[in-house]
């Protein structure tokens, strides 16, 4: 069982930056790939980022490619989603997510976090 806890959201005009965090239970945190989703229009969750057991491999959503980077501390059980030029469509619950397993673009996570809220002004 894994329990995941996000905190760092907030209000932001749009082109600052802000850092997700989240942390997690559980002794085997190095074994689990994480994901960072958010709602889209029609879609209850909507892939942003993700990042293998090991932290070598990562992905992204295109829309946000070049502006969040997400990574993580295995001796913290703690992954990041650092937010850049973040514009006002940025705005949304974010929610981490945890899987055994390769980290996917998918909604196949096994665990999920309460979410942060996260609000760009333009």
């Amino acid at each position: 069982q894994v329990q995941l806890v996000e905190s760092g959201g907030g209000l932001v005009q749009a082109g600052g930056s802000l850092r997700l965090s989240c942390a997690a239970s559980g002794r085997t945190f190095d074994t689990y790939a994480l994901g960072w989703f958010r709602p889209a229009p029609g879609k209850e969750r909507d892939f942003v980022a993700a990042i293998s057991w090991s932290g070598g491999t990562t992905y992204y959503a295109d829309s946000v490619k070049g502006r969040f980077t997400i990574s993580r501390d295995n001796a913290k059980n703690t992954v990041y989603l650092q937010m850049s030029s973040l514009k006002p469509e940025d705005t949304a619950v974010y929610y981490c997510a945890a899987r055994k397993g390769r980290a996917t673009v998918g909604l196949n996570y096994d665990y999920w976090g309460q979410g942060t809220q996260v609000t760009v002004s333009s």
